[in-house]
């Protein structure tokens, strides 16, 4: 059983690896200056394709921790590297949907901003010999931010038409949203730890 307990880590690795496949196929765009012809139709396919990969990703985050969680094989690694890797998921697909004008560039620098916030915050737990793992509202935000993504990545393959005036402004509330909690949940990660950091300056 000893590959089962090193499951929950391997999903977790796998998933960084996912991101970068993401990355490299969102990427694949006729509409951008590209060194070789990209024709509209392989642009498509390769951002269905991505698009299915984030999809995978992001099923490997609720999975690995089911796993961890079942069969009692939670470790320092999956709670230092399990909420690593959604941040970089989260920042990686969030620039990506900001550089196609799915997402306001500036909601991505407070998601941005947050995430690194709270990594150094974990940092700085750690050199106490403190593991910070996700709380639940740092759970909530993550669903929800996936959540969000899961509907601009359906208009950006064409599921629906995003540009839509209805449509944009329900996504736009939908974001805003999004944003709110992503603040609120940073917010009280330093209100629960501050004594991490309270005799640090």
């Amino acid at each position: 059983m000893n590959w089962m307990k090193n499951l929950p880590n391997q999903l977790t690795v796998s998933r960084i690896i996912l991101i970068g496949v993401f990355v490299l196929l969102a990427n694949i765009d006729a509409s951008k200056i590209n060194f070789v012809y990209i024709s509209p139709t392989v642009s498509h396919v390769s951002h269905v394709i991505a698009y299915i990969v984030a999809i995978i990703a992001g099923i490997t985050d609720w999975f690995d921790g089911y796993l961890a969680r079942k069969y009692k094989c939670e470790s320092d690694f999956g709670r230092l590297m399990d909420p690593l890797a959604d941040k970089i998921f989260i920042v990686a697909t969030f620039v990506m949907f900001s550089d196609y004008r799915i997402i306001p560039a500036w909601i991505v620098v407070i998601v941005i901003a947050r995430e690194f916030m709270v990594t150094g915050l974990r940092l700085l737990a750690l050199k106490d010999g403190i593991v910070i793992s996700a709380d639940k509202s740092g759970k909530i935000k993550t669903a929800l931010q996936m959540f969000a993504l899961l509907i601009a990545g359906a208009g950006w393959v064409n599921v629906f038409n995003i540009a839509d005036p209805v449509i944009w402004n329900l996504w736009y509330a939908l974001i805003l949203i999004v944003m709110f909690v992503t603040l609120y949940s940073g917010v009280s990660y330093f209100v629960k730890n501050y004594k991490l950091f309270l005799n640090k300056f």
